[in-house]
């Protein structure tokens, strides 16, 4: 079961965050912040290439949590080493974000370029915050995580 819940795990993150949430950041929200103040670009480029060193991570800890699911306890090491090193970087890139990035936002940002960012944003609703309707597929997908858990 615990493997089960990691690859469900580890799926989500690169479905959602990966895939939807940070291209555009690093498409839209990134570029205006750099156009409109340009002191924060060597920030913008760290969290750019954040985003780009998440994704390869994601696919390493998938073929490492795979490793050992078919190898065995030999191979369980280096997935947590990495999914540890995945896990720091990941909540530094979300501080950096929520403590520098989105503050300046919100000081530079227009109420157009709001809509605009919020338009691209809401096609890509977060299934875990609660705003949006729920997607029943992604209900599956927690339920199967949850359950799993529950029963560990």
């Amino acid at each position: 079961r615990y493997f089960d819940v990691m690859r469900a795990t580890l799926f989500f993150i690169d479905e959602f965050p990966e895939r939807l949430h940070h291209p555009k950041e690093t498409q839209l929200l990134f570029p205006q912040l750099a156009r409109l103040a340009p002191h924060c670009q060597e920030t913008l480029a760290r969290l750019d290439k954040d985003h780009a060193g998440s994704e390869r991570a994601i696919r390493e800890l998938q073929h490492l949590l795979l490793g050992w699911e078919l190898v065995g306890d030999s191979r369980r090491q280096a997935f947590e080493s990495a999914a540890r090193y995945y896990l720091d970087l990941y909540l530094r890139h979300m501080q950096l974000e929520d403590t520098e990035v989105l503050p300046l936002a919100e000081q530079v940002l227009g109420d157009a370029d709001w809509k605009v960012l919020d338009a691209a944003f809401a096609t890509n609703c977060d299934p875990l915050n609660g705003k949006y309707p729920r997607d029943p597929i992604y209900d599956r997908l927690f339920t199967r995580i949850v359950m799993s858990e529950a029963h560990n």
